[in-house]
């Protein structure tokens, strides 16, 4: 059975896409972006995209070397095309680097969505890390493995980095020493002392380090 992921990611405002930057600037939404190739040419990658919004600028504000350029209307949406240098380091690029395809790109004003497979969670991280090398504000918004006895498993991936060196201190220590476990092997104050801190500054850290890993886990409607 196949152990691959199914990630879908959002990097806001990433500098290096051009179809970010025109979906930010008509106020609008991507539905859908294509890409090809000349083998003449195989330096350059030709790029359409599909943008939805209540108006449509003359001109895009983007790169001085692209030329965005109307090509269809579907009625209330209108398909571009631009010429771009290939191997730029746009977010595509850089998940593509790692083999994994994309499966979705779409845009909502400055806010790119990417839809990709990666092999493994070793292949996921490998990626995600690679990413946030290169967009601070990139978050997951969805991890799907691939189907086990029929059954879909909705898998969440925690940056540990949004944790402080204190907070996850803490945290492997309240877990070593079975603080969390039932019924518990050691009390606050128990490992309050072990960390050198009183039992009061465990709790604050405990709490804020869970609040982050349940704010990861847990999905709220707006």
């Amino acid at each position: 059975m196949p152990s691959g992921i199914r990630a879908e990611i959002k990097i806001d405002d990433p500098a290096d896409c051009v179809v970010t930057a025109a979906s930010a600037a008509a106020s609008g939404r991507v539905l859908s972006v294509s890409r090809s190739t000349n083998p003449d040419a195989p330096e350059r990658v030709t790029e359409e995209f599909m943008l939805e919004a209540e108006e449509y600028p003359d001109a895009f504000d983007v790169d001085a070397d692209v030329d965005i350029a109307p090509v269809f209307s579907y009625g209330s949406s209108e398909v571009y095309r631009f010429s771009r240098e290939l191997g730029r380091g746009c977010p595509c690029e850089c998940i593509e680097r790692h083999d994994s395809p994309l499966v979705d790109v779409r845009t909502k004003g400055a806010s790119l969505y990417l839809t990709f497979h990666a092999s493994d969670m070793h292949g996921l991280q490998a990626i995600i890390g690679d990413l946030k090398e290169r967009y601070a504000n990139l978050d997951v918004q969805r991890l799907l493995q691939s189907q086990q006895d029929h059954d879909e498993r909705n898998l969440v991936f925690v940056d540990r980095s949004t944790l402080t060196a204190r907070q996850l201190e803490v945290l492997e220590t309240a877990h070593r020493m079975g603080y969390f476990e039932h019924p518990k092997r050691a009390n606050a104050g128990e490992v309050a002392e072990e960390l050198g801190i009183t039992s009061t500054t465990f709790t604050e850290h405990l709490a804020a380090a869970q609040t982050k890993l349940l704010d990861a886990i847990l999905e709220y409607d707006d």
